[in-house]
């Protein structure tokens, strides 16, 4: 009975002694939750060792142009479906898909089936009615015609001559020219048909001049001044120049942007409508520098920027904006007027820390030369 007694006791203090081991021991270091936190302790940690290597070279500012890139597609500046006015049956059209045209060129001819004999008729009686008029005319001057007989005639006279002026047009009607110099984009009937008014005869678009639109934010739609330079890169290769020659006022409510229109010149309606096109348009000049895409990071706030060092050693992070962009890089604003970028190396260190730095190129590189480097 006193055995159990006494390992009941072994047992107890065993107990009691594991669950206080857990009380005496050190408390378990909190992680960093921020991106702060974590960076501030990757630098403490960089601290007990080695400073990092990083590659860098430096850069000078430079004046550049101010540019804005925006997407959008050439659009020709009118197209205009030619219609019948009068029926008949269609007994000419010379004209295809494809053909270039000029104002008043023939598209479509109709038969005249019976307006000749309408147009004779409708002069013949106009000539009656002239003739009444004339003598009811004499007759009021002799005291042998009322004013009302005189009226009556006035009127039928009228009356013939509206006849004839429509006779006449019905007429002309049966020839459907082309309304404006352009192209043939579509026929919609052959030789033989029979139209009746509002019948399409052959589409007519007008590619010269040609229009290059687009949509601008917000943001950017005060720097868009109408006779402004702009610059269309087509996706077929081709590079034009043109002027802005409208800007809208009226902003989309569900992108919040506003149209905009490049005119270009297209006199051989190479051009056509519907590529996609990307407009840069110039806003004035600005001192920046140019920096290779891969060196652009987040900070941990979401903004855009470059990681450089200072004389000591000392990473820094710089917010930029970028201004421009070429087959070289990216122009941006916001670094030094002389700065040393980091080029290799840069998503291994943070703000603050202190690195071994290697410039790969001297500082008195000539500008083509950096050019030449940077696009390697």
């Amino acid at each position: 009975m006193r055995s159990t007694y006494i390992t009941s006791a072994i047992i107890s203090v065993a107990v009691l002694l594991w669950l206080s081991s857990g009380l005496l021991r050190e408390p378990r270091p909190e992680l960093p939750q921020t991106i702060i936190e974590r960076n501030t302790m990757v630098s403490n940690q960089q601290s007990d060792r080695a400073p990092t290597r990083v590659r860098a070279r430096v850069i000078h500012a430079q004046d550049t142009n101010r540019t804005i890139t925006i997407r959008g597609q050439t659009q020709n500046k009118r197209a205009v479906v030619t219609r019948a006015q009068v029926p008949g049956t269609l007994v000419s059209r010379p004209v295809e898909r494809g053909d270039i045209v000029q104002k008043g060129d023939l598209l479509c001819r109709l038969s005249e089936d019976d307006r000749p004999a309408l147009l004779a008729e409708a002069r013949d009686t106009v000539a009656q009615a002239e003739i009444e008029y004339e003598g009811s005319q004499r007759l009021s001057r002799e005291g042998l015609q009322s004013e009302t007989a005189i009226a009556q005639a006035k009127t039928r006279l009228t009356s013939a001559k509206a006849r004839l002026m429509q006779t006449r047009l019905n007429s002309q009607r049966t020839r459907i020219s082309a309304p404006f110099d352009g192209v043939v984009e579509d026929i919609h009937v052959n030789e033989g048909d029979y139209v009746t008014p509002g019948t399409g005869c052959a589409t007519v678009v007008d590619l010269d001049p040609m229009l290059v639109t687009g949509r601008v934010p917000e943001k950017l739609v005060d720097r868009f001044k109408p006779g402004g330079p702009a610059t269309a890169r087509l996706s077929t290769g081709v590079e034009l120049t043109g002027a802005i020659t409208f800007v809208g006022r009226l902003s989309d409510p569900a992108t919040r942007t506003y149209a905009f229109e490049v005119q270009i010149d297209n006199p051989d309606n190479r051009i056509p409508s519907g590529v996609t096109t990307t407009i840069e348009v110039l806003t004035g000049r600005v001192t920046a520098q140019q920096v290779p895409p891969s060196v652009l990071a987040l900070n941990d706030d979401g903004q855009l920027g470059v990681r450089a060092v200072d004389d000591d050693g000392v990473v820094e992070f710089h917010i930029i904006d970028v201004v421009n962009d070429d087959d070289y890089g990216v122009w941006v604003t916001g670094l030094p007027q002389v700065a040393t970028i980091i080029t290799v190396g840069q998503e291994l260190v943070v703000h603050g820390e202190v690195v071994d730095v290697v410039l790969t190129e001297p500082l008195d590189m000539p500008s083509a030369e950096r050019k030449i480097i940077g696009a390697l």
